[in-house]
């Protein structure tokens, strides 16, 4: 995507949840984990540096120089390892200014980034990348703003926290909503909140109800949601589209094709992420649907 004003574009780098599952059954919804990019008013912005981050950083480096704002949800594996394999953040000349909030231990977002990268996990410190970095630490609650668009965010409820984000410009908007866990008997405030008439509504699906409550094996207390909580939060947020995110590594291509099925039945204007999908919100329609 080429940056250009009047545009909000989403691009789906990485729609997977936990950890990456490359391979024969996920080849049409893509296996890498979170990562999006938003390109909106000239500006890129990206979201989470799960793996999709990598294939992101291959076709920025036909671009260089290059210069993005990165928000990170929250530091688990999931969501920050693709960033070690970042390329242009060790190609001097590009600039980027990474966000996050201080976790509950009180570390910065640099801190994680940096011990992520420290031996034994990894060869090479991240003090090697070229790149100017700048870190910047976010309060929950802060509006960043960056050019016409405003970021805000909330807490989720998600094991040692995770923020979700609103990205708003030139009155459209996207939510960003992974990870959380509903509550049982309740809509989350924080949530409705973010997607408040979003054009678009990106949410953490990682379960079915099936899953989520199965006696034998549930997935309470694991912080991720299911795809028929998310219709529940569209609808009460008067939600234009909603995305669903975050697939569990073990939902093959029919199993998430059963779940277009079921989601396009209780909310025709669902679909799911794929890798490569674009989402364009200034379209005078309802957001055109593009896989690249």
């Amino acid at each position: 995507m080429s940056d250009h004003q009047g545009q909000f574009l989403i691009c789906f780098w990485g729609v997977r949840g936990s950890v990456a599952c490359p391979g024969t059954q996920t080849v049409r919804y893509g296996g890498n984990t979170a990562c999006i990019e938003v390109n909106v008013g000239g500006e890129r912005l990206i979201f989470d540096g799960g793996t999709g981050l990598r294939n992101l950083g291959q076709k920025m480096l036909g671009e260089m120089p290059v210069k993005a704002n990165i928000f990170f949800t929250h530091s688990h594996w999931d969501h920050i390892q693709g960033f070690p394999f970042f390329v242009p953040a060790f190609v001097p000349g590009n600039k980027f200014k990474i966000h996050g909030a201080i976790a509950p231990n009180g570390s910065t977002i640099e801190q994680r980034l940096n011990d992520q990268m420290l031996h034994p996990n990894f060869p090479v410190p991240l003090q090697i990348m070229g790149a100017e970095l700048t870190f910047c630490d976010i309060e929950v609650g802060e509006v960043v703003k960056i050019g016409e668009a405003e970021i805000s965010n909330a807490m989720l409820n998600h094991p040692g926290e995770a923020i979700g984000y609103r990205i708003s410009y030139r009155g459209h908007s996207v939510a960003y909503i992974s990870d959380t866990e509903h509550f049982p008997g309740r809509l989350d405030d924080n949530v409705l909140k973010l997607a408040d008439n979003a054009d678009v509504m990106i949410y953490d699906c990682t379960y079915t109800d099936d899953e989520y409550y199965d006696e034998k094996s549930s997935k309470a207390g694991w912080g991720h949601s299911t795809w028929q909580e998310a219709v529940k939060l569209a609808k009460a947020a008067n939600v234009k589209q909603l995305v669903i995110f975050h697939h569990d590594p073990t939902h093959t291509d029919e199993f998430m094709d059963d779940i277009v099925r079921q989601t396009s039945l209780a909310l025709p204007s669902s679909i799911v992420a794929k890798e490569g999908m674009v989402l364009d919100l200034i379209k005078e329609e309802s957001p055109v649907v593009a896989v690249v």
